[in-house]
């Protein structure tokens, strides 16, 4: 397991949902989410976030520019963002607020995260079992590379 993989493992992905914080783990079902997802008739959903592209720190002022430029690309899509943030274990780590996305696919979140830097969501289904998935290159960006 890599370093990065370890510390997006070893964070709690708070969300606020209607009626309550809810406290996710990956690859950890979560009874409160479970009941949500079937209450709303949910099916799936995406943690994702704008801040610190490529795991990289940047100022706060820009990390709250991108992550609003995010809720607008959500909202523009016809999606209903929930607020959260990602709380990594250790203390040290960046909060980082991120947009609970319900009812988008694997695909449009990643390609969403994609336009934002990032190197992986946590994606779910109606069994409320958070995943993290990571983002693949695309074949454009592979044929680009100047090696």
């Amino acid at each position: 397991m890599s370093e990065l993989d370890a510390a997006y493992r070893a964070t709690s992905y708070r969300v606020f949902l209607p009626g309550g914080i809810v406290e996710l783990r990956i690859d950890q079902a979560n009874a409160a989410l479970i009941a949500w997802l079937k209450q709303t008739g949910c099916a799936m959903f995406a943690i994702i976030t704008a801040y610190n592209p490529g795991a990289q720190p940047v100022a706060a002022a820009l990390n709250a520019e991108r992550q609003a430029q995010l809720e607008c690309d959500l909202l523009e899509g016809n999606y209903e963002p929930y607020a959260g943030e990602n709380v990594p274990d250790n203390g040290r780590g960046p909060v980082e607020e991120t947009c609970f996305v319900p009812d988008i696919t694997q695909e449009d979140a990643c390609a969403l995260a994609a336009d934002f830097g990032q190197n992986a969501i946590v994606y779910g289904g109606a069994d409320g079992i958070p995943r993290l998935i990571w983002i693949e290159e695309t074949e454009h960006e592979q044929e680009n590379r100047p090696f």
